[in-house]
């Protein structure tokens, strides 16, 4: 799927819309982290990056995607939901019994990697890259972190050991919101400067707005022929809703259907 720019806003606006309106009937769900990476995730999808699909998914071949930030599905869920890996139905059961849960689970059709516990994508990645390069397949690993996780040990050792062995058909996105659920990501656990460290590393680092759509391509199209590329995506936590945007407080939790309605005529 190749969609343009205009029909992928289109999408992004959708997707927050039913992501607001599944977290309001299932109880509770995590909308602040879903809204920072859903631009994101949908250039991935709808821009043929990743070039995953229901036809697809079974082939060695094809690309390969982590979202290591799996408090986050509900964003990755609407999406696979749009591309037809599952009904509409069972995104209005999650967390009730259907086949979604609040974490990915490699159940899920579309869903990679098991990543409800925080810290151990991007090595899966750096598994999934490497396995690539031995077997001599031309396909690329996507991964999304959140800049709260980049806190875990295992993220920086992941970090250290994927330029060493050159793998240059690994990509890193950072959703840099800047807020976990305990506050202020600098505060807690500092990154900054954040991309002289990937750089100390030895990635090909790219710093963007994670709510630009053209900026997203336009860095998930600039790899590097020896180095793994990380890509800080710096982007709003709650984006698209004033009253969610920048607040801790909307990492996780219910929408009430006064919330509900007063969000979704913001969206438009």
């Amino acid at each position: 799927m190749n969609l343009n720019f205009e029909q992928i806003e289109k999408k992004t606006k959708e997707h927050r819309k039913k992501i607001l309106k599944v977290i309001n009937h299932v109880g509770k769900g995590h909308v602040g982290g879903a809204f920072s990476c859903i631009d994101i995730l949908s250039v991935l999808y709808y821009k043929n990056i990743l070039n995953i699909s229901t036809k697809n998914i079974t082939d060695p071949n094809r690309n390969r995607f982590i979202l290591s930030k799996g408090h986050a599905c509900i964003a990755q869920y609407v999406i696979l939901n749009d591309l037809g890996f599952f009904g509409e139905d069972e995104l209005f059961k999650m967390n009730q019994g259907g086949i979604l849960g609040e974490h990915p689970d490699t159940n899920i059709p579309g869903i990679e990697f098991i990543s409800g516990s925080l810290g151990h994508g991007l090595s899966v990645a750096v598994g999934f890259a490497l396995a690539a390069k031995m077997n001599k397949q031309d396909y690329t690993t996507y991964v999304i972190l959140g800049d709260g996780e980049c806190g875990e040990g295992s993220i920086w050792e992941a970090m250290s050991l994927a330029p060493r062995l050159k793998l240059s058909n690994l990509v890193t996105i950072i959703d840099r919101n800047r807020l976990c659920i305990h506050g202020d990501t600098e505060y807690i656990h500092p990154l900054d400067p954040l991309d002289k460290r990937l750089k100390s590393f030895g990635w090909n680092v790219i710093d963007i707005d994670g709510h630009n759509l053209k900026q997203i391509l336009n860095s998930l199209t600039n790899l590097h022929s020896s180095k793994p590329t990380a890509i800080i995506a710096n982007t709003v936590k709650g984006k698209g809703v004033s009253f969610m945007e920048n607040q801790s407080n909307w990492h996780h939790g219910a929408i009430t259907d006064e919330v509900l309605k007063k969000a979704v005529e913001e969206i438009g």
